[in-house]
């Protein structure tokens, strides 16, 4: 498969090939090989991610080294610990990203699909005009369908999620641009390494993205969800170039509704616990209520 991708077979691969080996290529270096046989189109999507969020020159991401329609090979990027430096450059650099903009929100990246992925969840990539009214229509109501039909959500627990739905052109803030979002921005898809061209110094890495253009509180409530190291100065560095609205804060469990209704489709009723605090969270915004 690397020879294919590459034109040379590789010295080593250590892992079965089935989601992600690392490659020694022939030339010494180190490469990913990941596999994306079961999701048709996850593969174009990645790169042309990959590529949209490294347009900037903001943030680095690792480098695409070949792919088909079903492998990807990618720039290993080897882990070590970020400090509140490295963190803060990243919030910097996040910030830049957003700015760079999308054609509007939910618009995929060029030559990027519109059928797309977040994880091994299918994610449509349609366009519209109005965020509140988009984000519930493709972002929140699809996963909210998936999860019930699944068994992951009651009636009346969907019931309250729809209820947030409503809600939503009330609490959602002031108006903002299409950002250009990394889409599934977890503490795990930031990888910290050592930053390109800057010897000494980490940077925070994008990984594995389902980018589109959206609300920039999205990424930032997504790396709140799991934990990331040092989210305070990731949050202050993001600040010093592009100040966020009064009132974000409350505004981070509207925003992780779409992650945890991802996880409640692909992992269980272990999340729906939180996707349905996140939706009452998002009621009492229209009351007043933080």
């Amino acid at each position: 498969m690397v020879r294919r991708l590459t034109g040379e077979a590789p010295r080593a691969v250590h892992g079965d090939g089935r989601a992600a080996s690392r490659v020694e290529l022939a030339d010494g270096r180190l490469a990913v090989l990941k596999s994306a046989h079961e999701q048709p189109g996850q593969v174009a999507a990645e790169v042309a991610g990959l590529r949209w969020l490294a347009e900037p020159r903001a943030i680095p991401v690792p480098e695409v080294l070949g792919h088909d329609a079903d492998w990807l090979l990618l720039e290993y990027l080897p882990a070590t610990q970020p400090d509140r430096s490295a963190a803060t450059r990243f919030g910097r650099d996040l910030a830049r990203t957003h700015a760079a903009g999308a054609a509007a929100f939910g618009a995929a990246p060029p030559g990027g699909p519109t059928q797309a992925w977040i994880g091994r969840a299918p994610m449509a990539n349609v366009t519209g005009a109005d965020w509140p009214h988009w984000y519930a229509e493709h972002r929140v109501l699809p996963y909210l369908r998936m999860a019930r039909d699944g068994g992951g959500l009651t009636a009346e627990q969907a019931s309250v999620i729809e209820a947030a739905c409503q809600v939503l052109p009330q609490v959602a803030g002031p108006p903002v641009r299409p950002a250009r979002l990394h889409g599934d921005l977890w503490s795990g898809n930031v990888c910290w390494s050592p930053a390109p061209a800057h010897a000494g110094q980490v940077a925070g890495w994008l990984i594995d993205p389902a980018a589109h253009g959206g609300h920039p509180e999205t990424d930032l409530a997504m790396l709140a969800l799991f934990g990331c190291p040092h989210r305070d100065a990731v949050l202050a560095g993001y600040q010093e170039v592009t100040p966020l609205a009064e009132g974000w804060p409350d505004r981070i469990a509207l925003h992780q509704l779409f992650p945890l209704l991802v996880h409640v489709v692909l992992f269980g009723a272990g999340y729906t616990g939180q996707a349905v605090a996140a939706a009452r969270s998002t009621a009492r915004l229209a009351n007043g209520i933080p």
